[in-house]
């Protein structure tokens, strides 16, 4: 009779620089393999054709995704004037096109009414569910697919070049849920012509940065060379960097048992928090939960059990 396979404990981020070509989901899976994990996530998807920063949960860090999902993105990418596509970018057929071309200085001119809150038509081939379906699938299968303009937040946009006549590169700074295709869709037609987007490349998503960012190639490498070796290990981000931007209140051990079964402590003692509302709780460093402090009590929302591989 053969042993059941106990499942390795890994928990943290892997800050995955996504290759071209690759599915989010595909991504996620390699990675999976790599550190022989069954519980992972990715804290928002990147389209095959697009490339760059992918955060990836592993273990109890996917109780922390929402965080990452929530915080600002960065991107820069780059727009062919003259042409817009079914699906905003390379992979669907050309429906429109423009002999227009525009100026540096007619981009720079309309840029401001792009940043801000504005209200945004996702491409018809988006992952948005209508009825039930994904649009993408409907879609494809040729039904036409009509989505709401949703407010969405774009903090910057630039122009960074203009290599030539028919091409101009971006750099996006932008919030949750915002479409890169569907914003170099609408600063077309705004421009009197058509485009499309070529080229895509995410640099930042929430705490993670372009510096962070790791090629799948260079963990295979790391497994390759000795699946045991700590250079693997070490390219994990600790559970808790997903959460930087909340306060970190220390707590004892037996506060720490008490957040674990679900109860709230009372926060005692002249490094009592003077504040309100979202914190995480640490003991002898290790994260035990994030919650809300609320009269001078944190309550827990979701704890975790860093146990080591």
């Amino acid at each position: 009779m053969s042993r059941k396979k106990k499942p390795n404990t890994v928990h943290g981020w892997i800050v995955l620089d996504k290759p071209v070509g690759m599915t989010s989901t595909q991504a996620v899976g390699a990675i999976k393999r790599l550190f022989g994990t069954s519980k992972a996530g990715h804290a928002g998807t990147l389209d095959p054709l697009a490339s760059g920063l992918l955060p990836i949960a592993l273990g109890e860090a996917t109780k922390t995704v929402p965080f990452v999902q929530d915080g600002r993105k960065l991107y820069a990418f780059t727009v062919r004037w003259g042409e817009e596509t079914s699906t905003d970018d390379t992979e669907g057929p050309v429906i429109a096109t423009s002999d227009a071309r525009p100026t540096a200085d007619d981009i720079d001119a309309v840029l401001d009414e792009f940043e801000g809150e504005i209200l945004q038509t996702p491409p018809a081939f988006s992952a948005i569910k209508v009825n039930g379906e994904r649009a993408y699938d409907l879609a494809r299968d040729g039904e036409e697919v009509v989505l709401e303009a949703r407010p969405v937040t774009i903090h910057r946009i630039d122009l960074v070049a203009t290599p030539d006549a028919d091409t101009a590169v971006f750099e996006a700074e932008c919030g949750k849920g915002t479409y890169v295709r569907a914003l170099a869709r609408d600063i077309g037609r705004r421009l009197g012509t058509r485009g499309h987007v070529t080229a895509l490349r995410r640099l930042a998503v929430g705490p993670f940065g372009e510096a962070d960012m790791i090629p799948l190639d260079t963990l295979r490498d790391f497994w390759q060379e000795d699946p045991a070796d700590g250079r693997l290990a070490a390219a994990l981000r600790p559970v808790e960097t997903a959460l930087d931007d909340i306060p970190a209140l220390a707590v004892t051990a037996t506060d720490a048992n008490r957040l674990r079964s679900g109860q709230p402590v009372l926060l005692r003692g002249r490094d009592a928090p003077a504040f309100e509302g979202p914190a995480y709780a640490t003991c002898q460093g290790q994260l035990v939960a994030f919650g809300d402090v609320e009269r001078g009590e944190l309550h827990p929302r979701r704890v975790f059990n860093l146990t080591a591989a």
